[in-house]
C-alpha cells in the first residue's frame, strides 16, 4: 500500500469516527436535564452511574467540546445549545463572586463542595468560555473569560520568580505544601495557561493577552524544559528547582491515597505533555503570528524522544512516562497519551515531512482504532496495560469526558485532509 493510500485509509477511519460514532455518543449524553450542567461519570455502556459530583475541569471541558464542535463546522444545531446551558450552569454555580475565581466541585445541583481555587480548573474555564465565545458570537461570554484571565493573573502571579502559583485555598491564601500543592508549580499547568491564554487571545485580540502568552512560552523553555534531553520536567519548587512529581489530593491523586507518595523519578516525562506541548506550541504561535523556525528542532526534540522511546513499535500505542534519555518506565498506556500523540505526530509529519512521523501516527491510530474505541457505543477506553489488557472501562469520570477524543479527532481529520491536499487528492 503506498503511503498516499495509507493517508486516504487513515482519513476514512478517522472521519467515520468522528461523524458516525463520537459525535452521535456525545449529542445524547452529559447534560444534566434535572438540573443543568453536565454529568460526567458514565460507565462502560455510555449510561450515567448516578454519581453526580461536578467538576471545574469536567463542566468547562465539555462546554469547550461542545463549542468547538460548532467552530469546527460539524453542528447539526445540536451541540452549541448544550454548550450554552453548560455555560449558565457554570456561571451560576461555580463562579466565586465574593472571593473571585472558580470553585473546584460542586454538589449535582450546583452546591458548591470543593471551594479551593486551583488553576488547572481556572485554565480551562478561560479556554472553555473563549471556545463559546467564538462559536456563539457572545461578547457577556467573552468578558467572563476575561474576568477568568484577570484573577489568575491578579491572584495567582508569582511575581518573585515568574510564573504561576496553582494551588489555594477559597480566600485565595496558598495551600499547604507537599500533596496539598501549594509549595509547587509544574509544567501540566503551565501547558493550559498557554493553550488557555492563546485562545483567548484569538477571541480578544488583546495585545495583554498576546504579550502573556509569548511570556508563558518564554518561561516553559526557560525553566520547564530540560536543558540537554529537551524534554518536559513535570514539577518545581516556587524558585523552579525541579522536584519529583508528585500526585496531588485536589486533582489526579483526589481518588487514592497520596500521603506517602514519594514521587517519581527525577529523570522522568510525559510523552503525552510532550507531544502535547510541542503541537499546542505550534497551535499558538500561528495564532500570535509567531515565527515557528526559531522553534522548529525544540519541536523536534520532543517528537523524536517519543518516537524512539515512547511509541510500542512492538503492540501498538504510546507508553505513559519514562527517563529523558531511555526505554519508557511506566508502560500502561492511556487514553489521552493515545489522543495527543495522533495530533501531533500529524503536526510533525506536515513539518518535517519525514516518513518516520508518519509510522509513529499510524502506530497509534491502528491501536486506538483496534482497541481503544469501545466501537459498539463510540467512545473511549480509558487505560490499558503494556500488552493491551484492559484495566479500565468506563466511558467518563471526574476527569475523563470528551476534551481529549473529541479535539483530537477534529484535529487529526484536518490534518489528515491537509496531508492530502499537499499529495495531490
Amino acid at each position: 500500500m503506498s503511503l498516499k493510500e495509507r493517508v486516504e485509509k487513515a482519513h476514512s477511519e478517522m472521519k467515520h469516527h468522528l461523524t458516525e460514532e463520537l459525535l452521535p455518543f456525545w449529542s445524547t449524553r452529559g447534560v444534566d436535564k434535572e438540573y443543568g450542567g453536565f454529568l460526567t461519570y458514565l460507565d462502560k455502556n455510555g449510561d450515567p452511574t448516578g454519581e453526580g459530583v461536578k467538576t471545574l475541569v469536567c463542566q468547562t471541558r465539555m462546554i469547550y467540546t461542545f463549542s468547538s464542535i460548532s467552530r469546527a463546522g460539524l453542528d447539526n444545531g445540536t451541540f452549541l445549545p448544550l454548550a450554552k446551558q453548560g455555560v449558565d450552569f457554570l456561571l451560576k454555580h461555580f463562579k466565586d463572586r465574593e472571593n473571585g475565581g472558580w470553585y473546584w466541585t460542586s454538589e449535582r445541583d450546583g452546591t458548591p463542595l470543593d471551594r479551593a481555587k486551583i488553576m488547572y480548573g481556572h485554565s480551562f474555564a478561560v479556554y472553555a468560555l473563549s471556545e463559546y465565545a467564538m462559536a456563539a458570537q457572545d461578547s457577556a461570554v467573552l468578558q467572563h473569560a476575561v474576568d477568568a484571565y484577570d484573577i489568575i493573573k491578579t491572584r495567582s502571579a508569582d511575581l518573585q520568580y515568574g510564573g504561576f502559583g496553582e494551588f489555594f485555598e477559597e480566600d485565595w491564601s496558598p495551600k499547604k505544601p507537599g500533596v496539598y500543592g501549594g509549595d509547587r508549580k509544574s509544567l501540566d499547568v503551565h501547558m493550559h495557561l498557554m493553550e488557555a491564554f492563546t485562545n483567548l487571545y484569538e477571541a480578544t485580540r488583546n495585545h495583554r493577552h498576546k504579550r502573556d502568552t509569548v511570556r508563558v512560552i518564554e518561561l516553559i523553555f526557560e525553566r520547564m524544559i530540560h536543558p540537554v534531553y529537551g524534554t518536559g520536567i513535570a514539577q518545581f519548587s516556587f524558585d523552579w528547582t525541579p522536584l519529583r512529581a508528585i500526585l496531588f489530593k485536589n486533582v489526579w491523586g483526589s481518588d487514592r491515597d497520596v500521603e506517602d507518595d514519594v514521587g517519581r523519578p527525577m529523570n522522568n516525562t510525559s510523552f503525552g505533555h510532550n507531544v502535547e506541548f510541542a503541537w499546542l506550541l505550534m497551535h499558538s504561535l500561528r495564532i500570535l503570528g509567531l515565527d515557528v523556525d526559531p522553534f522548529k528542532e525544540r519541536m523536534r526534540k520532543l517528537y523524536d524522544h517519543c518516537h524512539s522511546y515512547g511509541i510500542d513499535w512492538e503492540r501498538g500505542g504510546v507508553f505513559c512516562e519514562g527517563p529523558g534519555d531511555g526505554p519508557a518506565r511506566e508502560r500502561n498506556k492511556e487514553f489521552w497519551q493515545q489522543a495527543e500523540t495522533l495530533v501531533g505526530m500529524l503536526d510533525a509529519f506536515l513539518l518535517f515531512g519525514e516518513e518516520k512521523y508518519w509510522n509513529a501516527y499510524e502506530n497509534v491510530h491502528r491501536f486506538v482504532m483496534d482497541r481503544v474505541i469501545n466501537h459498539e457505543v463510540g467512545e473511549w477506553y480509558p487505560l490499558f496495560d503494556e500488552h493491551n489488557n484492559l484495566l479500565w472501562d468506563y466511558m467518563g469520570h471526574a476527569w475523563k469526558i470528551n476534551y481529549h477524543t473529541v479535539r483530537a479527532a477534529i484535529q487529526c481529520e484536518q490534518r489528515l485532509s491537509a496531508i492530502l491536499k499537499k499529495m495531490g487528492s
